[in-house]
């Protein structure tokens, strides 16, 4: 049975990547500066890394919003939030992942009568609004920086474009750690609680915890939606939205990845800490609304012209609904789990 629960998280992952991974490397296949397979093959192997090896801060915070301790529970709320992402998905919006799986929480508090705590939640609440600002000013800033050096330089055209590849396919890296050590915890968060599984020693030369198995299967599952579906949403963010040229597309990797980074890093939080600094929450944000907000930042430093507004006002209308139907759809699986399947939703 522990297998057969798991299957909406893996489920929740496929669709994590074949919607919020695309947009690492959106752009860069948007502009056709790097081949669908090349940026699957290196987001893959990376957001497996960054979800292992840096999962842990941003799955605390979920459980801190709500611990889900039953697998069946568990079950239920991965899946409706799956379920949420992919019906956005076959609408070619850019939605969250992030806002499913809030939204699937908050069903399953809502059922069970568990209390919500509003402090984190404000908090995530606060970084959909602040992530899509904080990657604006990164890319406007970042261009700005990008322009005054290749004017003073004066590299040749052909210099330059090889210097976009192979940026892109670098900065792509970073960003696919980043957004596994960030968003692993949309996957695999609400199973930490009800984790089945226990820390493998290796003879004392390594120890795999729990949860690193947990994020194991989840990083898998994302790359699984990276290879078989990405691509659909791939081109609403790479050209849609607002028209970007390669070097852009490197400055809004650059930017997204940048974005994640900062709201999954334990150590920038330790070094804020030591500096006697605020520190910044370790919360999932959407990669999504980064990227959305990195491409205004682009399209604001050309005088803010060029952007397609029926898109934008599209993709904003999946930003609102996702959490609201992800909710809904929680509430009412869980009673269909509870009463008609007789399943335990929720350990007292």
């Amino acid at each position: 049975m522990i297998w057969f629960y798991l299957l909406s998280g893996i489920f929740l992952g496929w669709s994590l990547g074949a919607n919020d991974a695309a947009n690492i490397f959106g752009t860069a296949v948007g502009t056709r500066m790097v081949k669908f397979r090349t940026a699957a093959l290196v987001g893959s192997v990376f957001v497996i890394l960054g979800a292992v090896l840096s999962g842990s801060g941003t799955t605390r915070t979920l459980e801190n919003l709500g611990a889900v301790n039953a697998m069946a529970g568990s079950f239920t709320v991965a899946l409706a939030s799956g379920l949420a992402v992919t019906g956005m998905t076959r609408l070619k919006l850019p939605v969250s992942t992030t806002q499913a799986i809030i939204g699937g929480i908050l069903g399953w508090n809502w059922f069970t009568g568990s209390p919500t705590d509003f402090q984190i939640l404000t908090e995530i609440i606060a970084t959909w609004i602040f992530s899509p600002f904080l990657a604006a000013v990164f890319a406007l800033l970042l261009f700005r920086l990008m322009t005054s050096i290749l004017k003073k330089t004066k590299f040749h055209i052909l210099e330059v474009d090889a210097f976009t590849r192979a940026g892109l396919i670098v900065v792509g890296a970073f960003g696919a750690y980043s957004l596994g050590a960030n968003n692993i915890a949309n996957v695999m968060g609400v199973y930490a609680s009800a984790n089945p599984f226990h820390n493998i020693d290796l003879r004392g030369i390594l120890t795999i915890s729990a949860d690193q198995q947990l994020f194991l299967i989840g990083g898998l599952a994302i790359s699984v939606g990276i290879y078989t579906y990405s691509s659909r949403v791939m081109r609403t963010v790479g050209n849609e939205l607002y028209k970007l040229t390669p070097l852009t597309a490197l400055v809004v990797v650059m930017s997204v990845s940048l974005v994640l980074f900062i709201f999954a890093s334990r150590k920038l939080e330790f070094v804020l800490l030591s500096a006697g600094l605020p520190t910044i929450p370790l919360v999932p944000v959407s990669s999504s609304q980064a990227v959305i907000g990195a491409v205004m930042g682009i399209g604001i430093s050309k005088g803010g012209k060029g952007f397609r507004y029926r898109i934008l006002g599209k993709i904003a209308i999946g930003w609102v609904t996702t959490p609201l139907i992800s909710c809904l759809l929680s509430f009412i699986m869980l009673f269909f789990v509870q009463n008609v399947f007789e399943l335990q939703v929720m350990n007292f």
